[in-house]
């Protein structure tokens, strides 16, 4: 039987930290962070990171662990948040898996194995050369000859999927198709919980929204930019592309007001919590509930108690 974890889901700002603390708390569980932004150092605030006084002396996971300057792919972050994971499992306690990534989440649960490449290697190189002397349109034209699947689905614009797929191919034999489709028939890895939470009047989501990014502002995430310039990280590194970041970056060069900044943060955030929700809404089996119900974190436990009680 594949082992049980429990997962709170959901748009950002809806109280996803609060209920995995509480889960944690009721269950003799730990949290795992599955937010693709949390995972970098120095970068509390825009990310809205738990802070020690709302993690209540909860151990949480994969938050700060990497350096901002790096770049993670989803593989890279299945790899270390399953190690903590399996960690917390082996010491009889129940992970509580928290985050708006829904990929990096599915990746998670499923177990999924990534299709191998070095990304960087010598076939990378030559990809990359031929990409730039030939074209987007020749690569794709090479990659429908070995993987007509692949290629029908990908654009030209789509240039970092197709080196990846034909690197696979000339690395392994095998195509990315063929080995999504095996994955696709692999029973997952953990039997998983989902809890999601949401709100019935959609402008109760965007009023959190917008109140998160005005504490965001007030706690210093101008100030938070700044340090990240000072420390020498590039303007265009990944971090800094993030929602909150990039616009204030702008702030910090002098070519946006702080007022346009929030404004567009909370554009944006909203966009991104309208995605999120698009995503898990399309996964099966899971249990929604009312984010802003007083009696939501028992639900949410009630819940749960089933869900462990099953044989």
């Amino acid at each position: 039987m594949a082992q049980r974890v429990i997962c709170v889901v959901g748009p950002t700002a809806s109280g996803k930290t609060k209920m995995g603390v509480a889960l944690a708390k009721r269950f003799n569980g730990e949290v795992v962070s599955v937010d693709s932004m949390q995972i970098y150092r120095g970068m509390a605030i825009g990310t809205a990171a738990p802070t020690p006084a709302e993690m209540e002396g909860v151990p949480h996971h994969m938050i700060g662990v990497a350096d901002p300057a790096e770049n993670w792919s989803v593989s890279r972050f299945t790899e270390a948040a399953d190690r903590c994971v399996q960690d917390i499992l082996s010491r009889g306690k129940l992970p509580v898996l928290v985050g708006g990534t829904g990929l990096y989440l599915d990746a998670l649960v499923r177990g999924q194995d990534f299709a191998a490449g070095s990304q960087g290697g010598e076939i990378r190189r030559e990809l990359q050369e031929r990409l730039a002397k030939d074209g987007a349109a020749a690569l794709l034209a090479e990659l429908a000859a070995v993987d007509p699947e692949t290629a029908a689905r990908l654009h030209l614009r789509d240039e970092k999927r197709i080196l990846r797929a034909l690197e696979v191919y000339r690395e392994t034999g095998e195509t990315i198709s063929e080995h999504d489709r095996k994955s696709r028939e692999t029973p997952d890895r953990y039997d998983a919980l989902y809890i999601g939470l949401s709100f019935r009047d959609r402008q109760d989501l965007r009023d959190r929204i917008d109140r998160r990014v005005d504490a965001m502002v007030a706690q210093g995430l101008l100030d938070e930019v700044r340090r990240l310039l000072g420390s020498g990280l590039p303007r265009d590194a990944t971090a800094l592309q993030a929602i909150g970041f990039k616009q204030f970056l702008a702030v910090a060069d002098g070519t946006a007001t702080e007022a346009e900044a929030v404004e567009e943060v909370k554009l944006r955030s909203r966009q991104y919590a309208k995605r999120q929700l698009t995503w898990f809404r399309h996964m099966d089996g899971v249990v929604w509930l009312d984010a802003g119900a007083p009696e939501v974190q028992q639900c949410a436990c009630r819940t749960v108690q089933e869900f462990l009680s099953k044989g």
